[in-house]
């Protein structure tokens, strides 16, 4: 039977268990390593990526520990030994962690999340790790594609009926947010994180009423000073609208109010928006907003904009809260050194698919600004043990992949990316408050070139080498065991 009071910490691939029983019973329990988690393509083929989760990532690991129930299920499964059990009831966690802070846009092979522990606890954490920043960051990078689409006009999010989950509702509406969505649907998600709440009728309301008229009225009456009506239920063109202006003209003017506007969600929206403009002004109305919803994405707002629909705002639902297009970050989560005899060693994957092999050792990365226009450049990931990039004269960085290609780096700064969030399992970080995290994010996004923001064929951003950490990965493929 399922429990009511999920205790996280067992959310884990089995493997990490079977593993860590393994570690410990080779006295390997204590081994010092690092994990990176990185991702490998940005969605949509996009030009970057936001990351977002990171104060619910705190959360879990603030909060890890294992109680007589979940003892009790893995000492029944027959496998663990009572000294991995008895670990598991005194668990601490004691790792260090550093993150770039959530709304930071991240680009690919990059470390975003550094985990440094004992093995048992570094690895127990990877399932948590990738789950929470994976799903946060799809939906975070997809809300900003689609506010940058929207020019300028209102995003609304709108999808918690279509996402997988309660929490993927609740927590996708937050990173939505992150990405610069203006507005949720889901009422939690005002509570619990401040995003803003909004709605207005659904089509039941109208259709309750012996008339569309009167539906639209008794609505106006109710809610005067935020009076948005939803004018497809039957005809846009033909009812809806003029019904809409016939209560706007008999409820609210003599009030003194004027209506918010009307909401299309179906239907020819480039077409009917510019006939409902026309009506709207004709009737005296011209600040009266329009509203489009329906399955809209990124490449549809971006196809109405430019056929001229009047639209002030849109609300967008199942393809952005399921980031549909291209739902999986792709995170991953790979060891990168293990401390033996004294000395935190280099470790590297090697693969057929040379997007695959991981860059090894214990890292953090820099990303340089221009120091005129406070355009980011480039990054730059290299050895915690090197010193921090000499921008004081001309900074030369190359292409891992192709190392012919160079250039040097003249009047920027490199700011380093990751920041420590706990110190031997000691949290060390303030996570700011979520408004503080959306106006982060929008200042971050602005440093990115326009051409890196294209929806398509985006510019293609650097993310390279020191010299350092490309030499040991270069010894360490050619030395490699095949």
């Amino acid at each position: 039977m399922a429990r009511d009071n999920y205790n996280l910490s067992m959310l884990t691939d089995f493997y990490e268990m079977t593993m860590s029983n393994g570690y410990l019973r080779e006295g390997m329990g204590d081994t010092e390593v690092v994990f990176d988690m990185f991702f490998r393509e940005v969605p949509d083929h996009g030009g970057f990526a936001i990351c977002a989760g990171l104060e619910q990532l705190i959360a879990y690991y603030s909060g890890l520990s294992f109680d007589d129930e979940d003892i009790a299920y893995l000492r029944g499964k027959g496998i663990f030994s009572e000294e991995f059990l008895e670990y598991l009831r005194h668990f601490k966690f004691a790792c260090d962690v550093w993150s770039v802070p959530e709304g930071t846009p991240v680009f690919p092979g990059e470390p975003i999340v550094v985990v440094k522990g004992p093995v048992i606890q570094a690895q127990l954490v990877e399932t948590m790790t990738l789950l929470t920043l994976n799903h946060q960051s799809v939906i975070a990078t997809k809300a900003a594609r689609v506010v940058h689409a929207a020019e300028g006009r209102a995003i609304m999010e709108f999808g918690s009926r279509r996402a997988q989950s309660a929490q993927a509702a609740i927590l996708g509406a937050r990173a939505a947010y992150i990405g610069g969505v203006g507005a949720t649907a889901c009422t939690i998600t005002d509570r619990d994180y401040g995003v803003p709440a909004v709605g207005t009728m659904a089509h039941s309301w109208v259709q309750l009423f012996p008339s569309e008229y009167e539906a639209f009225k008794k609505y106006a009456e109710t809610y005067p000073t935020g009076c948005v009506l939803l004018v497809d239920t039957y005809n846009v063109l033909k009812s809806g609208v003029p019904n809409a202006i016939k209560v706007f003209d008999e409820v609210l003017k003599p009030l003194g109010i004027r209506p918010k506007g009307v909401r299309i969600d179906s239907g020819d929206i480039a077409f009917l928006s510019k006939q409902t403009r026309k009506m709207l002004d004709g009737a005296g109305y011209p600040d009266c907003g329009i509203v489009a919803s329906n399955a809209l994405d990124e490449y549809l707002i971006s196809d109405l904009i430019h056929q001229g629909a009047c639209v002030n705002s849109f609300g967008v639902g199942e393809n952005l809260i399921t980031a549909k297009s291209d739902p999986v970050f792709g995170g991953v989560y790979k060891l990168a050194a293990v401390e033996r005899n004294g000395v935190l060693e280099p470790t590297i994957k090697i693969s057929e698919s040379v997007g695959k092999i991981t860059n090894p050792g214990f890292k953090t990365f820099y990303r340089f600004y221009d120091k005129e226009s406070g355009k980011a450049c480039a990054d730059y990931v290299c050895l915690r043990s090197e010193p921090a990039p000499d921008t004081s004269a001309p900074f030369e960085i190359f292409d891992p992949n192709a190392t012919w290609k160079r250039k040097e780096l003249e009047n920027v700064e490199a700011r380093e990316m990751l920041v420590p969030i706990f110190l031997h399992g000691k949290r060390v970080y303030e996570c700011p408050p979520l408004r503080e995290v959306k106006n982060y994010c929008a200042a971050q996004l602005d440093t990115l070139w326009e051409e890196l923001r294209r929806l398509e064929y985006p510019h293609k951003y650097y993310v390279d080498l020191s010299q350092e950490l490309w030499s040991l990965k270069d010894s360490m493929l050619h030395r490699a065991e095949y």
